[in-house]
């Protein structure tokens, strides 16, 4: 782990060092931001991380009382089965089942992927990220940067001026030869 670690600082440092060279070569002006450094000082995110962490404090208890609660009936169903006809077996087994089902399905509903821990997340942070990018593009632009990287995620490109880009040319040539191969 430690040497995939230091392969990829290696590799970023050497993308990096490339790019520079290469924008310095056609005098492109680049830049960084470091996204964590700047969210760390928005009180507005700290603020919404906190009821993220609150909800999910309390979402988490409330699955956890209720997994407690099948543990429980499951433990009584063990101490009474010997008592209890075929019957009432099969019914007590059915409620603990279904018990567990719904316990479950509200873990799933609160913390899965489009879960509403999820879109709780989305619904407050993504307006800070979107004002965050905003001000990265307006700044990048101002100052006629053409490319800004953010520090705090690796090498991500956050910005990058249009006027750059080649991949309508990049679709023609391989248009052209797909055409070519295609005949």
């Amino acid at each position: 782990m430690k040497t995939h670690s230091l392969l990829f600082r290696a590799g970023f440092l050497l993308t990096a060092i490339f790019l520079i060279s290469a924008g310095t070569a056609f005098s492109q002006k680049m830049g960084y931001v470091d996204t964590d450094y700047i969210l760390q000082n928005i009180p507005e995110y700290q603020d919404a991380q906190n009821e993220i962490e609150d909800l999910s404090k309390q979402w988490q208890e409330e699955i956890e009382e209720m997994f407690a609660e099948v543990d429980r009936m499951y433990k009584t169903y063990q101490a009474d089965a010997v008592l209890l006809p075929e019957d009432m077996k099969r019914k007590r087994e059915d409620e603990i089942i279904k018990a567990e089902k719904e316990v479950k399905e509200l873990q799933k509903k609160r913390f899965g992927t489009d879960g509403e821990l999820f879109q709780k997340r989305q619904e407050l942070i993504k307006p800070i990220q979107e004002k965050i990018f905003n001000a990265i593009e307006e700044i990048a632009t101002k100052k006629n940067y053409a490319i800004v990287f953010d520090k705090a995620s690796g090498p991500v490109i956050m910005f990058v001026n249009s006027k750059y880009d080649i991949s309508d040319e990049v679709l023609d040539q391989v248009g052209s030869i797909m055409g070519v191969r295609g005949q």
